[in-house]
């Protein structure tokens, strides 16, 4: 018996050299002396820790990819609304009003799900009267929304599949460029 209780005091001390705890022999006193080093323990870890960040979160990884992926997105439209007007604008190289005509003939003569498979693009919805315009103002939605999600640093599902839709919609009616 006497190298029983040697070996659970030899335990003992160890623990409480590695954990900082008091050596407490009664077990009704140990188990209040446990309750109160557990509350000082909890009060002592909330005081230091302002934000809990936990293992396999991801939460730099998703805010860093973000706002790469709106860089990206920023500086496309921003180029797109440099570009658009002298490349596929009314008067460009490569009109796209002529090529969506062109799809348009090409699919029957009217414009559904045929010409949407075969060229996605929101300017099938939009006016063809002023076609500078309206691939101005699509470089700027994408713009503004790129800016919001770089500058935040946070996007839902919404947002980033409403600039993949403009994104697509320039480059669909693009032809070559």
């Amino acid at each position: 018996m006497a190298s029983s209780s040697e070996s659970s005091e030899n335990s003992e001390s160890f623990l409480r050299k590695r954990r900082g705890d008091a050596l407490v022999s009664d077990s009704l006193s140990h188990d209040s002396c446990s309750e109160t080093v557990q509350d000082e323990d909890s009060t002592k870890y909330d005081k230091k820790v302002g934000v809990s960040l936990q293992t396999g979160t991801y939460w730099l990884t998703r805010i860093v990819l973000l706002r790469a992926i709106a860089f990206i997105y920023f500086v496309a439209f921003t180029v797109a609304y440099n570009q658009n007007t002298q490349l596929i604008g009314e008067k460009g190289l490569m009109p796209c009003k002529d090529y969506l005509r062109s799809v348009k003939r090409y699919v029957g003569g009217k414009i559904g799900f045929a010409a949407l498979a075969y060229t996605p693009s929101v300017l099938w919805f939009m006016d063809w009267n002023d076609m500078d315009a309206n691939l101005d103002g699509i470089a700027l939605a994408g713009m503004t929304l790129s800016g919001f999600v770089l500058i935040m640093g946070s996007a839902n599902m919404i947002i980033m599949g409403g600039l993949w839709i403009l994104y697509h919609s320039i480059v669909n009616v693009g032809q070559l460029w």
